[in-house]
């Protein structure tokens, strides 16, 4: 009863309600239509992330490894630079290779420290300013608000920042520890780049691959397009039949169509 009145009630059209007639009917065909249409919608899903996929693949060989690979090859260079210059200004095993701060050059470690932290008391600005030079380098004092911090950045081919402390003579050691730290520094760049050539290679050989189910997608959607066809005819031929029943006229009224063209009897 319920499946006949949905039916009187949207006049037998589409296929939605097709389908309501046929799952009374117990169609078969309605079961795989509603299985072909998960899967497909499945598939479809898949297929849009690959292409996406394919699009962001695209886009880090345009862009992303380009500008990451010449980024690590400049830090190469950059570092060993900054090692030639560590090597031909080296620090004296016991002793002091002297510093220059603010236009004076201190012989004594601890008098460079003291003059150090000196600095960081009379800096009145945020922004980083010069304060000298150190073993090659130059010395860049900068105060970091977020950490409240004081920083001197090392300037050669390539900055390095160094962290204070309270310490006078430990801040010229962390100086001299982010020098020497260089050449670790130049072994992480080397693996970086080389990880980064590995990446656009496989990245490379990954572009331009079908999805892998397109042939799959593709037998199921033809499968889809023909239940839909043919629960479409099967909800339209009720439809039919009854228009033609509808346009053939009775036999009763066929007689008396005709018996009112019939002239009356005369005696």
């Amino acid at each position: 009863m319920k499946c006949r009145y949905m039916d009187e009630l949207t006049g037998g059209r589409g296929v939605i309600f097709a389908t309501g007639k046929a799952l009374c009917a117990g169609n078969p065909l309605i079961k795989e239509k509603m299985d072909l249409d998960i899967d497909v919608a499945r598939l479809k899903v898949l297929k849009a992330d690959h292409q996406s996929q394919q699009y962001r693949m695209e886009d880090k060989l345009l862009k992303y490894f380009p500008a990451e690979i010449e980024r690590q090859t400049g830090y190469i260079r950059g570092f060993e630079a900054d090692i030639q210059t560590v090597t031909a200004h080296p620090q004296i095993a016991e002793g002091f290779c002297g510093m220059e701060i603010l236009g004076k050059h201190y012989t004594e470690k601890e008098d460079a420290g003291e003059m150090i932290l000196a600095a960081c008391k009379e800096m009145k600005t945020t922004e980083p300013i010069p304060l000298g030079s150190y073993r090659g380098f130059q010395m860049e004092l900068s105060f970091d608000s977020f950490r409240h911090d004081f920083d001197i950045t090392l300037k050669g081919a390539v900055s390095h920042r160094v962290s204070l402390g309270t310490d006078a003579r430990g801040n010229i050691i962390r100086l001299d520890n982010a020098l020497s730290s260089i050449p670790e520094k130049l072994e992480k760049a080397h693996e970086q780049l080389t990880n980064l050539q590995n990446q656009q290679e496989a990245t490379r050989a990954e572009l331009g691959k079908p999805f892998p189910q397109e042939a799959e997608l593709a037998e199921k959607s033809a499968r889809l397009a023909e239940l839909d066809a043919a629960l479409n005819m099967e909800d339209s031929m009720p439809e039919r039949e009854e228009a033609e029943q509808a346009d053939k006229p009775s036999v009763l009224a066929d007689l008396k169509a005709k018996s009112e063209h019939i002239p009356p009897y005369r005696a």
